[in-house]
């Protein structure tokens, strides 16, 4: 039987940013932070000739063109002349390109509309440029993670394969919302990768995890018995929603998944296209395929220094122009925060009612760059519909309903767990606890407790790190439990029946 590995490894494979975090079993004299889980800095590209370590890996690809890599700007310390590279130099440089760049890999492959093993991204690409499939798009970036770590851990004249990447325990995080077959083609994108000792875990459950580590030695005195958390993961292209139970007898503090949100193709992406359209409307031009996805970028960043920072109140918006040109032809507006605020509130954050559920007409502008999104940009509603649909699975009505009010039940979450990009501004959570609040609230200041991982951007990889240690015996384990049950269909001389072989809520084992 082979010994375990040296290093607990959690994955984040974002749709918009990697992230990388391990617990080294052996040297834990000077763990970081309480938790003793280490953040690891990934080498890339950051401009041309120009490698950098950073947090987070961005999830581009960008295909350099024959002068670039003859030139070595796109050289990286373990390959010279690469077919594609990723990250921020792959993020930037495909902006003014989108025919070289791959984007949104990760949404693609929860889509069964399409062949997700074939060539189909970049979408905008035409023959001869380059193109890979979804799983190979996904493969590529946890190969670059592994080229990295070998890099920077095991580059030695004798490597230690007991530092090599591919030989450690690996949890790779997937959105809850997965189905099987997206969860199998992640599955694949690993294997190609090089990576073979694999657990998958859900990403709202590796943001609860990540919570959990700063606190263990405390959370008797951050929730009470019976608690509802809700787990609130919204990032760059899915939004997650998940319920977990907390259940407190002295010191001792256990959690149990109790619901599970349906596959929600939302988030920050949606918002960037949103305020792309609202500029692109202000500038009055007819853009090109290239000048969209340009704007779109530039909207994305100014959207995150304008939440970001309240000195800033107005930030230009350049794009070129379409003529030989660059100077004479450049396109220029601008961004305030006042319109990113009233539009990330008022279309994406709405204060509803709580039976004002999800649109089922599909909104302009949501399938822009291909990807069929909700119906509904309001995030509030689909939570909403969660909230009461959850009411049902776990019996959570007698908690909910308003005095004198006979509306459906919606299961009433005491505490809100924060994760994803989308939340990191401090506007997205207010104004997701004001919602919550008005639901419940019947007219006093009942609020629910906000929980909040310190760095959102590495909470999930964080907790698939620590939860790779659960697995090894330390730690506390949340009772997840299967988010489906599953039947095999069997034939009869009366037809076909439904025969149940493993019931929802099925611990593990």
């Amino acid at each position: 039987m082979a010994s375990p590995s040296r290093y607990l490894i959690g994955i984040d494979l974002g749709t918009t940013n990697s992230a990388v975090a391990y617990v080294d079993t052996v040297d834990a004299a000077d763990p970081a932070g309480s938790s003793g889980i280490h953040i690891f800095n990934v080498a890339q590209l950051t401009g041309p000739g120009e490698v950098r370590a950073e947090p987070l890996l961005p999830s581009f690809l960008y295909f350099p063109t024959a002068d670039e890599l003859e030139s070595g700007a796109v050289n990286l310390p373990w390959e010279e002349q690469p077919f594609s590279i990723a990250g921020v130099m792959a993020r930037d440089q495909g902006a003014l390109v989108p025919g070289r760049q791959v984007s949104s890999a990760k949404s693609w492959l929860c889509q069964g509309a399409v062949d997700r093993t074939a060539d189909i991204l970049p979408r905008e690409a035409e023959p001869p440029e380059p193109m890979v499939s979804p799983v190979e798009a996904s493969a590529r970036y946890l190969a670059h993670l592994r080229n990295a770590w070998n890099y920077a851990m095991a580059a030695d004249d004798d490597v230690d394969p007991q530092r090599l990447f591919e030989n450690q325990d690996i949890v790779l995080t997937v959105p809850a919302s997965f189905d099987e077959e997206a969860r199998e083609l992640t599955v694949d994108a690993a294997r190609q990768a090089g990576l073979q000792n694999l657990t998958l875990l859900e990403e709202p459950l590796a943001a609860f995890y990540a919570w959990v580590a700063v606190h263990q030695h405390a959370l008797s005195e951050q929730l009470r018995d019976g608690d509802l958390v809700l787990i609130c993961d919204i990032g760059g292209g899915t939004s997650d929603f998940s319920l977990v139970r907390a259940h407190v007898n002295g010191s001792n503090v256990e959690f149990e998944r109790t619901a599970i949100g349906e596959h929600l193709l939302l988030g920050g992406e949606n918002l960037d296209l949103a305020l792309a359209r609202r500029v692109e409307h202000k500038l009055d031009a007819k853009l090109s395929l290239r000048q969209r996805h340009a704007l779109r970028v530039a909207c994305s960043a100014a959207k995150e220094r304008l939440l970001g920072d309240k000195a800033i109140d107005n930030l230009p918006i350049n794009i070129l122009g379409g003529g030989r040109s660059v100077v004479g032809q450049m396109l220029s507006s601008e961004l305030s925060r006042d319109e990113v605020v009233e539009l990330l509130t008022d279309g994406f954050l709405p204060l509803t009612a709580r039976d004002d559920m999800p649109a089922r007409t599909r909104a302009a502008g949501l399938r822009e760059i291909g990807l069929p999104y909700a119906s509904d940009p309001a995030i509030t509603k689909h939570l909403a519909a969660f909230l009461r649909h959850a009411a049902v699975a776990i019996g959570a009505g007698k908690k909910s309903p308003l005095p004198g009010n006979s509306v459906m039940p919606m299961a009433r979450p005491d505490a809100i767990l924060f994760n994803g990009g989308f939340c990191i501004p401090a506007i997205a959570r207010e104004r997701i606890a004001e919602a919550t609040a008005q639901w419940f609230g019947a007219g006093d200041d009942w609020r629910p407790k906000i929980l909040r991982n310190q760095v959102m951007s590495s909470a999930v990889a964080i907790g698939a790190a620590y939860y790779g240690r659960v697995r090894r015996g330390a730690g506390l384990r949340v009772k997840a439990g299967s988010a489906r049950t599953y039947y095999i269909g069997m034939r009869s001389e009366h037809g076909i029946k439904a025969v149940c072989v493993l019931p929802s809520g099925t611990n593990e084992g």
